[in-house]
């Protein structure tokens, strides 16, 4: 058995994703990143504050497609999470980004249409924006990893 790398990052020991012959911790996984976090509560907003203020003529365009990037944007982050190399796992990450811009691209044309109010709009400008920072910071992380 190899000995595992150890690193401590905000006083919490981690190990490089190339060790895994460590035993699963449901305390480190997935669903504890920020940046999923974060996506998902993009993800939360757009069902819950967007979708129902579409028209019904919107229901197999604007709607199916708020859906898509929705859900990609939290899936590609938890597939990227479960790849063994670091550089899948940033293009993952990458991916999810483009989902996260397709939503504010959506979100924008939402307001065009005036099928939501400036208050949604700049709610879900914010927490896009938010997203987008934390996911960021993941990446060039996650970067810094593979380059050592």
């Amino acid at each position: 058995m190899r000995k595992l790398k150890k690193y401590i990052i905000n006083d919490q020991v981690t190990f490089r994703a190339e060790d895994v012959l460590v035993k699963y911790n449901s305390q480190k996984d997935f669903t504890t990143l920020e940046a999923l976090k974060k996506a998902r509560l993009v993800k939360l907003f757009f069902y819950k504050e967007v979708i129902p203020n579409l028209p019904a003529e919107e229901k197999f365009n604007l709607n199916i497609q708020i859906r898509k990037a929705g859900v990609s944007g939290t899936a590609n982050i938890s597939e990227g999470y479960g790849r063994y190399h670091y550089q899948e796992g940033i293009q993952f990450y990458r991916i999810s980004r483009g989902y996260i811009y397709e939503l504010k691209d959506h979100l924008i044309s939402c307001y065009d249409f005036d099928f939501i109010s400036k208050e949604v709009f700049e709610k879900g400008i914010s927490l896009i924006e938010e997203t987008k920072v934390i996911l960021n910071g993941y990446i060039k992380f996650i970067t810094s990893q593979k380059d050592k």
